[in-house]
């Protein structure tokens, strides 16, 4: 049997594993769940959701032969143990660290990722891309993507699903049922495959089929020869019409941590040779580890050892303040796209269960059906991360701002995130939401100034966006009551008369710390509170401009259309001679890594706010030291 982690020790890459016994397989799988566990409780990460995939992995490289077979993990967070038997063992210390192994699926870090992704839905649509370039290249490799019963909900996975069924081209679909998303799965789909997973089984159903066909008149030849009458029968007797209907084969559902029947249905799908099967797998998601098991939402994502932020953080200080905005305004409503531990409304979901909804991993139809409360005078808060909420760019410019409709988005995670990485990195919403005529997008100074501009944003009667980091805050005393903010207002926090940084959300205190920096190389540093990416304080900004002449924007976005570059557009406007620093994220796409480290690396924490600062602006330091 070998000694402690053993087996894990000798595969470097897939093709190694058809070598060894079902128990050897077995032993195998309990050594990756305890790689999992040490390295995911240090280095944090997603737990549960990879801890439930071991067996269907080992299945999946033991049947298809990557990276000339294509396996396309949807998401890509439950693709760890994929990646400790692709090659990446001795590096998967340092998954999710600074130039360490990415949590997701990366073609550039190995040829067995096949396809990148830290979204969900995405799979199905990107195999079937993958299975025609295959058949336009008169190629044979097989395609597998493998998605959740939680992502299957997104409506991009059932167009994928739709096309992938008229086309009828050779593809395997493995739906990974857990009854999870990061929540529970939600939906009449969810409450469909929930029927599947408490029934007898569609196995006993097909025999039972076979049993009614048999008796018959040429009953066996019927099941022979009829595939027309088979699926009918097999319809009426398991609830698996629905994927036939679609154009795929069925079977399922195949206990997700059997080896065995894995392989047996895998090997059935791969060997079929003609048109799209999905494989119905049940799985338990943080199977191995009773504290996974018992609570999944809490061991979905765990945080590094190290991180213990002891302030609330900005999303649990969201939370109670939209219990506060539901109580006192009966037209309020919140809205999550699968993320209500998440963004913090699991407490306002036990609180006001009318008036929260989950709407699954369906970003596009959160925003529309928050626009469609909007037109009969509802007040909508739709709650999602920045980076989720690229996905309905196209229903916040035709659905909520072309009609001018009162929804508040509250975008979580705006920003550095961190360790999940550049599929995650919220950098670019003040870019995309600024483009947009009647939206309105602010950024809060603290958590006491997020719950004032969420209660402003509600009655400000048009389209208003509300970004705030990931983490903790400050740990500010928050305000017992709610008080409305000017619309593009900003105030100045500290005076100064050699230049001005204006900063935007979370880079307000780097700022104020700069200042302080400055002040003790002899420069006098103004520091304004923007509030308002859009519209602007024109007339605080240029006041700044005219006084100080020397302006220093500070932003947790891409440059590329954010905070500084409405600025320097208002400058330009206005023919100000003022000269202007502009401190943002380049225009790239940020890697993994501590935020903190981040943070200094790009030059936007307070050190580097005042270096950058000094160099571009040599000629104040100079008069202060000629001062002394």
């Amino acid at each position: 049997m070998g000694t402690k982690l053993d087996i894990l020790n000798t595969i470097d890459e897939p093709g190694q594993l058809q070598t060894l016994s079902l128990p050897q397989l077995e032993e195998l799988a309990g050594e990756i769940r305890e790689r999992l566990i040490a390295t995911v409780s240090l280095n944090g990460g997603h737990l549960a959701s990879n801890l439930g995939v071991v067996e269907l992995t080992l299945a999946l490289h033991r049947v298809f032969h990557s990276p000339n077979d294509k396996i396309v993990w949807d998401v890509g967070h439950q693709s760890y143990p994929h990646k400790l038997i692709t090659g990446r063992r001795d590096k998967f210390t340092s998954l999710r660290q600074y130039g360490g192994l990415s949590g997701y699926t990366s073609p550039e870090e190995s040829c067995h990722d096949a396809f990148g992704a830290g979204h969900a839905s995405t799979s199905i649509s990107a195999a079937t891309g993958m299975a025609l370039a295959r058949d336009l290249s008169g190629e044979s490799y097989h395609v597998v993507a493998i998605i959740g019963d939680g992502a299957l909900g997104g409506g991009m996975a059932f167009e994928a699903l739709n096309h992938a069924g008229h086309l009828g081209t050779r593809l395997t679909v493995v739906l990974n049922d857990n009854g999870m998303a990061i929540s529970p799965s939600v939906g009449a789909l969810a409450k469909r495959l929930s029927r599947v997973r408490a029934s007898p089984g569609y196995r006993r159903a097909k025999r039972d089929a076979w049993i009614v066909v048999r008796r018959l008149p040429l009953g066996a030849r019927i099941w022979a020869l009829g595939e027309r009458l088979k699926n009918f029968i097999l319809g009426l007797m398991a609830p698996t019409t629905f994927w036939r209907e679609m154009g795929f084969e069925y079977l399922g559902p195949i206990p997700g941590h059997d080896l065995a029947q894995l392989e047996r249905a895998l090997l059935w799908a791969r060997e079929r040779g003609r048109g799209p099967v999905l494989v119905h797998v049940l799985t338990q998601k943080g199977e191995g580890y009773p504290p996974a098991e018992e609570d999944a939402v809490a061991y979905h994502g765990v945080p590094p050892k190290e991180s213990k932020d002891s302030t609330p953080s900005y999303s649990s200080v969201f939370g109670q303040t939209v219990c506060q905005l539901l109580q006192d305004n009966p037209k309020a409503v919140a809205i999550s796209a699968a993320m209500l531990d998440g963004t913090g409304l699991a407490l306002a979901k036990e609180h006001y269960p009318d008036r929260v909804f989950d709407v699954g991993i369906c970003e596009q139809h959160a925003v529309t059906m928050a626009a469609g409360l909007a037109s009969q005078g509802f007040t909508p808060i739709v709650a999602v991360y920045s980076t989720f909420l690229q996905r309905a760019y196209d229903q916040i410019i035709h659905d909520v701002c072309i009609q001018n409709l009162p929804v508040t988005f509250a975008i979580d995670r705006a920003g550095i995130v961190g360790d999940d990485g550049k599929t995650h990195q919220g950098t670019f919403d003040i870019s995309y939401l600024c483009a947009v005529p009647n939206m309105i997008v602010a950024a809060p100074k603290d958590e006491d100034e997020l719950r004032h501009l969420l209660y402003t944003a509600l009655r400000c009667g048009q389209p208003m966006a509300v970004r705030y980091p990931r983490g903790g805050g400050l740990g500010v005393p928050l305000s017992p009551s709610l008080n409305e903010l000017p619309i593009g207002k900003g105030e100045v926090l500290r005076e100064g008369r050699n230049l001005t940084l204006i900063a935007l959300g979370n880079s307000v205190h780097p700022a104020l710390e700069a200042a302080q920096m400055l002040e003790k190389q002899g420069v006098s540093a103004r520091v304004i509170n923007a509030r308002f990416a859009k519209p602007l304080d024109r007339d605080l900004i240029l006041q700044a401009a005219e006084e100080t002449s020397r302006l220093v924007t500070v932003e947790e976005n891409t440059l590329s259309g954010g905070f500084g570059s409405q600025v320097a557009h208002l400058l330009a406007t206005a023919q100000s001679q003022a000269r202007l620093l502009t401190l943002a994220l380049p225009d790239d796409f940020i890697e993994h890594g501590p935020q903190t480290l981040l943070r200094s690396l790009y030059g936007i924490d307070a050190s580097g706010i005042a270096h950058q600062a000094l160099a571009s602006f040599p000629e104040i330091a100079q008069a202060s030291s000629l001062r002394a």
